[in-house]
């Protein structure tokens, strides 16, 4: 974390003035709402749930954005997360350790037509990084991503969805993330906002298949020197969760992302 403050903080001191002097707290807010911007971002987004054993995913989440040339752009996101895990086994708890990574690509059109609808569909790769057993199944995976969005006065709202599935070791992974999102810009930089992430395991039965939660979350844009950026909380409860993990109600996200204009 020490590392990445520092680079934060270089990168603040080569920033030139001109660009972040452009962009108001309500343009900061909104370009840290839509996936496809074509800015360099670092997300740090933390996730704990609580229950009898609390479980905490702290997901380092770099994006980048490339020109392909005049007409699309490919905007990658690569998801780190850095598990502990409160009840990893019988005999040896509060593990720490890497999951598995994904990484993703979206190609997106530059131009939105005249739907204002921006849009992005790309491949996933899950890459096996998980350091033991408990963090991860540790298997080499592809699936594809689509994203969509829309910005209308003080609203962005839009969803996003993947499917991965694993083709070495024992396969075990066939998953869906679901992740709509909806945030309404209260002016000042000022943003409330429900980002639910929604997953369902298909190799599990029909008990042990599906968490949703539901809940709500405040943000604010800043700067920190020259750099954009922006910090939120989140509260979710699960209203549906497997059966396995039933101690696992409730939820809690903290983020911070900066931005880099290009």
């Amino acid at each position: 974390m020490k590392k990445i403050l520092t680079t934060v903080a270089l990168a603040a001191a080569l920033l030139p003035a001109s660009l972040s002097a452009e962009m108001s707290t309500e343009d900061i807010a909104k370009a840290s709402q839509n996936p496809l911007t074509a800015m360099y971002s670092l997300p740090i987004q933390n996730n704990t749930s609580f229950g009898d054993d609390t479980k905490n995913y702290a997901n380092i989440q770099p994006v980048l954005p490339f020109d392909i040339g005049d007409d699309w752009t490919l905007v990658t996101r690569t998801i780190v997360p850095v598990v502990y895990n409160g009840a990893a086994s019988a005999v040896n708890h509060n593990e720490w350790g890497i999951a598995d990574t994904s990484m993703t690509g979206f190609f997106t059109p530059k131009k939105t037509g005249d739907s204002g609808i921006v849009w992005g569909v790309g491949p996933t790769v899950l890459l096996p990084t998980s350091t033991n057993d408990s963090m991860g199944p540790g298997e080499w995976g592809a699936g594809i991503s689509a994203v969509a969005l829309a910005m209308h006065g003080k609203w962005v709202y839009g969803g996003l969805i993947s499917n991965v599935w694993s083709f070495t070791g024992d396969s075990q992974v066939n998953s869906m993330t679901l992740q709509p999102f909806v945030n309404y810009n209260l002016g000042d930089g000022l943003f409330l906002a429900s980002v639910p992430i929604i997953t369902a395991n298909w190799k599990a039965d029909s008990a042990n298949t599906w968490v949703v939660p539901l809940g709500l979350g405040v943000g604010k844009a800043m700067k920190m020197g020259k750099v954009p950026f922006t910090a939120q909380i989140h509260g979710y409860y699960n209203v549906v969760r497997p059966d396995l993990r039933d101690d696992e109600k409730w939820q809690m996200r903290v983020q911070v992302q900066w931005l880099f204009p290009r």
